[in-house]
């Protein structure tokens, strides 16, 4: 293709969306994505477009109780390609969306690479451009020569902290005479079956012997990185254990509402709800992959392997993936940009996905589809006016640029609590369907 009019650096979640929505409308595209070329970075394991290296989790699908369903439901009445190859390449998770993160990184590929209008350069882009508008989307992994051109182009030092990845595991290692198939509270989602998730309990004393466990087992140093935090929504189980006994036990092992099947009798038909329990959730369409939820981790490999064996059903686990921990970098948004994502010194520039702040798949897809969104406006010759801070996206697009201190911004899910009040007295059952319905009428009086 000659003479793009859009330049998108960056072919993850964020640039990946921000390239189909410019293309649809008529924008030419240039993605440049360094994967593919010879570079890679410490987490990905491929070169497909918008690969998935944490979770293969879209979280809560339901649109009507949860800010990040309701996110999902703006994006797919917006034409997102993520939203789309998600629900295409889905696989059950109760009432979450999850995917098979091969296939969709597959779809996306394929999409973008078909689309007319985008060209796909395998290519890794040390400085920012000095002139052609231009998307930087490179997430939470940009490249140490980019990053540096990004301080100065902001004058400002970049923030930065660590976020952890889970292991998966295949399911034939997975002795299912001590585990079995529950949703909590057996909640049935889309296309799942109130049997989502595979549940490996703990007694006390195995729940004790495995926290001691986490806090003995040896970790990865990071000599220039000690005093950087870790985002809430992503901590390390052994930091998290760090925190308490019984922190765990409330948190990604909690037992409630899951009924062990071997413990049955009289009084408990469907069985005692365990001390502890280690939950995994489908990683792939086909079911071979699980991946262990919330078990993100800087446990060196071989203590990992070790420990992981002790829980019950997984003393023969086998590994497709062991957890990790990589960089994440992200600039001061609310000082640096403007409400249409552009960068205050430098407008041809905008910036999309983590690397603004944002976390996680969805709200890093949803900033890259208003960056482009606003991009074509820009070069078609209409104003486009960013969101009511009533919807989903506008809430986080609010808090991206401007809705949070400076000194203390730091990377945010989408969540009720960045919408304004709903006024008056309201039962707490009632109110997040007071959030939803307001913002899906706000949502139909934006003019795009």
């Amino acid at each position: 293709m000659s003479n793009p009019q859009v330049h998108i650096i960056g072919g993850g979640l964020a640039g990946s969306e921000a390239a189909w929505q410019l293309a649809n409308a008529g924008i030419r595209v240039k993605l440049s994505e360094m994967r593919g070329s010879g570079d890679m970075t410490p987490a990905h394991q491929t070169d497909g477009l918008a690969e998935l290296v944490c979770s293969n989790s879209f979280r809560s699908d339901d649109a009507e109780r949860n800010a990040v369903g309701l996110l999902h439901q703006e994006m797919r009445d917006l034409g997102s390609l993520i939203m789309a190859q998600g629900d295409k390449h889905k696989v059950p998770a109760g009432s979450a969306l999850a995917v098979d993160r091969d296939r969709f990184s597959a779809g996306v590929t394929a999409a973008l690479e078909a689309h007319p209008n985008i060209t796909i350069v395998r290519e890794r882009i040390d400085q920012l451009p000095t002139e052609g508008l231009t998307i930087v989307a490179t997430g939470p992994l940009t490249a140490p020569s980019l990053a540096d051109s990004i301080g100065a182009a902001t004058g400002s030092d970049a923030l930065a902290f660590f976020d952890a990845i889970a292991p998966i595991v295949h399911f034939e290692s997975i002795d299912m005479d001590k585990a079995w198939f529950q949703s909590r509270w057996d909640k049935v989602g889309p296309g799942g079956n109130g049997k989502d998730y595979i549940n490996c309990p703990m007694t006390k004393e195995q729940y004790l012997a495995f926290h001691q466990g986490l806090l003995d087992g040896e970790k990865t140093e990071f000599k220039d990185w000690e005093n950087v935090p870790y985002f809430e929504g992503c901590m390390p189980i052994e930091v998290m254990a760090e925190r308490g006994v019984d922190t765990l036990r409330y948190g990604p092992m909690k037992g409630v509402g899951l009924d062990d099947p071997r413990t049955a009798c009289d009084e408990f038909p469907n069985g005692r709800w365990p001390y502890a329990v280690v939950q995994l959730r489908q990683d792939n369409a086909t079911g071979t992959l699980w991946n262990m939820v919330g078990f993100q981790t800087k446990l060196k490999y071989a203590e990992q392997v070790r420990l992981f064996r002790t829980i019950p059903g997984l003393e023969n686990a086998e590994f497709a993936r062991l957890g990790g921990l990589h960089r994440n970098t992200f600039i001061r948004s609310p000082e640096l940009l403007d409400p249409t994502l552009r960068l205050k010194s430098r407008p041809h520039i905008r910036f999309a996905g983590q690397v603004t702040g944002c976390e996680g798949y969805v709200e890093s897809s949803a900033i890259g589809l208003l960056a482009g969104r606003f991009a074509a406006a820009e070069i078609l010759g209409r104003e486009l006016t960013p969101p009511p801070v009533e919807t989903a996206l506008g809430a986080l697009l609010g808090h991206i640029t401007g809705g949070a201190e400076v000194e203390t911004y730091q990377p945010m899910n989408v969540n009720f609590g960045l919408m304004p009040p709903i006024e008056g007295r309201t039962k707490k059952a009632d109110r997040k369907l007071l959030y939803t319905a307001r913002a899906r009428a706000a949502f139909a009086t934006w003019p795009r």
